[in-house]
């Protein structure tokens, strides 16, 4: 039985990686227990490893949930030296989505329910009453 993930992301100065991730789920990691790593619990049972070492160029995408993926651009494109990136849509797929690169060129991305009732059914799914922690 699966019940939890981790996905790790190499950076090469673990002080800016941290910084960086910091920013973007906007809070201090949850778990670093020693040197040159950091660990966030981005939803329950799902957590992002920040580890300082070489990175994977490429790696990814790991999309994140957001419940307004153009705010969510565009404070990452004012805060930080990324690359601007298409936000995409189909009409056959219930999301839209883009996807960007951290500055050591692991792959990330947002995506946006299109039906916000379904939307907000899998926010209280997912996180319940600690939604506000997220």
């Amino acid at each position: 039985m699966i019940f939890e993930m981790t996905i790790q992301f190499r950076v090469s100065d673990i002080d800016e990686g941290q910084k960086f991730y910091e920013e973007l789920f906007q809070r201090k990691p949850d778990f670093v227990p020693h040197e040159g790593f950091a660990e966030w619990e981005i939803v329950p049972g799902n957590w992002l490893q920040v580890a300082e070492g070489i990175p994977t160029v490429g790696s990814g995408p790991l999309r994140l949930g957001v419940t307004n993926i153009e705010a969510a651009k565009q404070r990452l494109l004012d805060k930080f030296n990324i690359e601007d990136f298409e936000v995409h849509s189909r009409k056959e797929v219930p999301v839209k989505w883009g996807t960007f690169s951290d500055p050591w060129g692991n792959r990330l991305g947002f995506f946006e329910y299109l039906d916000k009732g379904e939307e907000q059914e899998r926010i209280t799914e997912l996180l319940g009453d600690k939604k506000e922690m997220y």
